[in-house]
């Protein structure tokens, strides 16, 4: 009972450290708020959300920003608020899950190449950079296209044009890790490749790892966005942020917010996410954090 009294107390100050030096900084203190708020519009969409985003009358259209429609009105009389409020779900949401898929298949591949080494390493960085030959927006477009309109679509290709970059940084990782001595003395025991692997080297990727997905979530939600705008993610009637900058560009000159908004969105998240990657960034590198 002491000892789990005394982990519990040694997690909680831990816990208190990381949120001290992450808030410390008045840059990251802004992106990790903004995160948060993000994350909890996200979740709490239903309630914050003034109005059904889908249901339209069009008796209301193109209603300026007022207080029965904070952002105004659509072509159709949808409230804008409600649509953003909602497209946070779908955003956020294509952002995590295809740098999840990007970085489990860029770290398997990364860790394998670097302590294998030799053909292996070979065949895999080839492979890698065959990817990286290609232009990432150009790639994920035409995957994309190949494989048909969606948000599906659009997750599988920015996760097939995303992971070389995690694939290089964990291999370089690996291959400085692999010399050191614990590594060398794990190997004269007997420990097997995968344990060492997975239970020596893969634990000291974890913080760079942390950072470059950070920093990638803001960009992963504006290529999305890109993708939505040209027409081939999330289709009408979904309120996806891209998808909704692209409706409002035909009515701009007149009706301006019915885009700017959407895209003053995309913006804050892009914004904040980079301001906590460069936070994250901070508080793991002791050189920069002395300074």
């Amino acid at each position: 009972m002491e000892d789990w009294k005394d982990q519990t107390g040694s997690r909680l100050l831990e816990t208190k450290h990381v949120f001290h030096l992450l808030f410390s900084n008045p840059a990251s203190a802004v992106g990790a708020t903004g995160v948060f708020a993000l994350v909890f519009i996200m979740i709490f969409a239903p309630f914050i959300a003034t109005h059904d985003p889908y249901a339209f009358e069009l008796s209301d259209q193109f209603l300026p920003p007022s207080w029965a429609h904070f952002f105004g009105t659509d072509h159709l009389g949808r409230d804008i608020f409600s649509r953003v409020v909602w497209g946070s779900r779908i955003s956020l949401t294509v952002g995590f899950i295809t740098l999840l898929e990007s970085a489990i298949l860029g770290t398997l591949i990364g860790l394998v190449a670097g302590y294998k080494r030799g053909l292996v390493d070979t065949i895999m960085m080839r492979i890698t950079d065959i990817f990286l030959a290609f232009p990432s927006t150009i790639l994920a477009l035409a995957i994309a296209a190949a494989l048909g309109r969606g948000i599906t679509s659009v997750m599988i290709a920015l996760g097939v044009t995303w992971w070389p970059l995690y694939a290089r940084l964990v291999r370089g990782q690996t291959l400085s890790i692999r010399e050191e001595q614990y590594i060398e003395t794990a190997r004269l025991s007997g420990a097997s490749s995968f344990r060492i692997m997975f239970r020596h080297i893969l634990p000291n990727c974890i913080a760079p790892l942390m950072v470059q997905v950070s920093m990638d979530v803001g960009f992963t939600i504006l290529a999305a966005a890109g993708m939505g705008f040209l027409g081939i993610g999330a289709q009408a009637p979904e309120p996806e942020w891209g998808l909704l900058c692209s409706t409002g560009s035909r009515y701009f000159l007149q009706q301006w917010w019915i885009a700017a908004f959407p895209g003053l969105a995309i913006f804050l998240s892009v914004m904040t996410f980079n301001l906590l990657g460069d936070g994250v960034r901070d508080m793991l590198d002791p050189r920069l954090r002395r300074r």
